[in-house]
């Protein structure tokens, strides 16, 4: 096994310096000029300007820059922030915690609710249980997120006011009462990420396990005498998890871009408000450092999917 992800992490590489040197490209060739701030200031003098385009190399040809961006990425240092005038590896730490806790509770909730459900209604297929389980999955994944993110601060911040609208990270709280209210201002965000998202997965399990359910070792397992119980959770649960999990390894990276609507709606401080402030500043190194932290998410998920894909079928073997 060791060997099987020594060979996968060699080949992410050329992938990932390809994904980097499309996305540096694009962003040099984009309209705008980071330093446009910085023009407009009639208090910073023109020699000053100028002497900072040359210190970060703005105006070199754009292989130079991306092959300086790339050295100097390896030592560590992701850029400065022409915007916020900090280190932007300082930027994404600080914020990366935030989104990991909304996203990462999501996609608990998200599984939690969508592995029974699709489960037990592939088990009763076309009852009402399963037409009620596939409505409801049909209207959570078409309702958009910044739709139910508005319908739930109205019923539960404005009308109620149970809930607060707004995700701060200075809570003057301590002890319980600091994790109390963490808990409560995420409780919004978390919920519509993670609803969005166990409806697609709900349809995905059940139709998973439905494939499954109808094979000759499942009903040769039942003629052996085995239980019910352990014959879905042994047999039918783990094999019908090998797509699922494919899914899930897919979408968490698309559920860090996706959650840019959410943190915006209920201003979470996350990763996602912090890549569109920075377009909205054009702040190139950030954006550059945003979407190249989102490819290598796709890298890592999918060799976790794939050392996953042997934990749960030992027919496939690392090789």
């Amino acid at each position: 096994m060791g060997n099987y992800l020594l060979r996968r992490l060699i080949f992410a590489v050329p992938s990932l310096l390809g994904i980097s040197l499309i996305l540096f490209v694009l962003l040099a060739l984009a309209p705008g000029d980071p330093f446009g701030e910085l023009a407009s200031n009639p208090n910073i003098p023109p020699e000053v300007r100028e002497a900072l385009r040359i210190k970060f190399g703005m105006d070199d040809p754009i292989l130079v820059r991306y092959l300086h961006w790339l050295v100097a990425m390896l030592h560590g240092d992701w850029g400065f922030s022409f915007a916020s005038r900090v280190d932007v590896d300082t930027l994404i730490l600080q914020r990366i915690p935030t989104t990991l806790y909304v996203v990462g509770t999501a996609q608990l909730l998200a599984l939690a609710v969508a592995l029974p459900i699709g489960v037990y209604a592939a088990m009763r297929p076309y009852s009402i249980f399963d037409q009620l389980a596939n409505t409801f999955a049909f209207i959570g994944f078409s309702l958009p997120t910044f739709f139910t993110g508005l319908l739930l601060i109205l019923i539960f911040s404005v009308n109620l006011g149970w809930l607060p609208f707004v995700y701060r990270t200075d809570i003057n709280a301590s002890g319980w009462q600091w994790y109390w209210e963490n808990i409560k201002q995420a409780i919004m965000p978390v919920a519509v990420l993670g609803l969005f998202q166990a409806a697609s997965y709900t349809r995905y399990v059940r139709s998973a396990v439905l494939d499954v359910i109808k094979l000759d070792y499942v009903t040769t397992a039942r003629a052996k005498g085995i239980g019910e119980r352990k014959v879905i959770i042994k047999h039918v649960v783990r094999n019908a998890l090998i797509p699922v999990v494919t899914l899930v390894a897919l979408q968490i990276p698309t559920v860090f871009g996706g959650a840019i609507i959410t943190e915006q709606i209920f201003r979470v401080p996350g990763i996602g408000s912090l890549l569109i402030s920075a377009i909205l500043a054009n702040d190139t190194p950030v954006i550059m450092a945003v979407t190249f932290v989102f490819a290598c998410l796709v890298v890592i998920f999918n060799l976790v999917a794939d050392i996953l894909y042997g934990w749960l079928d030992p027919r496939i073997s690392f090789r």
